[in-house]
């Protein structure tokens, strides 16, 4: 292991700490345990990288727009669905169930990827396609995450599938707000009869909600019990991939 590139970039990463900038030598050196002419001579090597410049008023150093650049060329090359099928093969084997990577559209999810349960009786899905958000698990999960007044625009197309479908929005809000609250969703047959799931929200670097993971199967197995069960796995695995795709928080 390269000790010397070790020791830049914990500076870079000390020095593009948003909450303290910018930083002096001496705070720098501190935090990540370097000698202060250690921190100099890395941080004099950044500087002519091009990723670090000082800023004159403060005496203190802050990274520059290159490091925006490459981290949004890393951001583009990365694609949830490869990235999440790891983690979505780990859960299928787990749960048993049907296993599905969904992205919001308006008061939709898309279904982008998916693992088919081994059981005779499982979910129907197919990639490509959509369920309405409010009404399973994926959706809830990203719907709990999108700005205030996000569902107010399609309140007149909130319509009963089942007889477990909330459709009144300050019931609706009431449950993404538990959402949040508890890490993850549940859907109580309220798209399809007898069908539930739970879901958790992948989030990326930006600490942005890009897709949902979740699982879905017949009531009859997936119970309330075992939905309780399986939820800590699900969020496990839905952060797993929210690291992989650069989400710190």
């Amino acid at each position: 292991m390269d000790k010397t590139l070790l020791k830049g970039l914990m500076v870079l990463e000390a020095v593009t700490d948003v909450a303290h900038q910018p930083r002096t030598i001496d705070e720098l050196a501190a935090r990540v345990g370097l000698t202060r002419s250690n921190t100099h001579r890395t941080l004099q090597t950044l500087m002519h990288a091009g990723y670090v410049v000082k800023d004159e008023q403060s005496g203190g150093y802050r990274g520059t727009i290159r490091l925006f650049e490459l981290g949004a060329r890393q951001l583009a090359q990365l694609d949830v669905r490869k990235v999440a099928l790891p983690a979505m093969r780990a859960l299928a084997e787990l749960t048993g169930e049907t296993v599905h990577l969904s992205v919001l559209d308006g008061l939709d999810v898309v279904y982008v990827e998916k693992i088919d349960s081994a059981q005779p009786i499982r979910a129907y899905s197919m990639v490509g396609g959509r369920g309405p958000a409010y009404a399973v698990a994926t959706g809830k999960a990203l719907l709990a995450y999108q700005p205030e007044g996000y569902l107010e625009r399609y309140a007149d197309r909130l319509v009963r599938h089942t007889p477990q479908t909330i459709t009144a929005l300050p019931v609706l809000h009431d449950e993404l707000r538990k959402v949040v609250r508890l890490g993850y969703s549940i859907n109580r047959g309220e798209w399809r009869d007898g069908v539930g799931g739970v879901a958790a929200t992948v989030f990326n670097g930006l600490d942005q909600p890009i897709a949902a993971l979740g699982i879905s199967g017949p009531i009859e197995r997936l119970s309330p019990k075992h939905m309780k069960e399986f939820a800590p796995h699900v969020q496990a695995r839905a952060l797993e991939i929210s690291r992989a795709m650069g989400y710190r928080g």
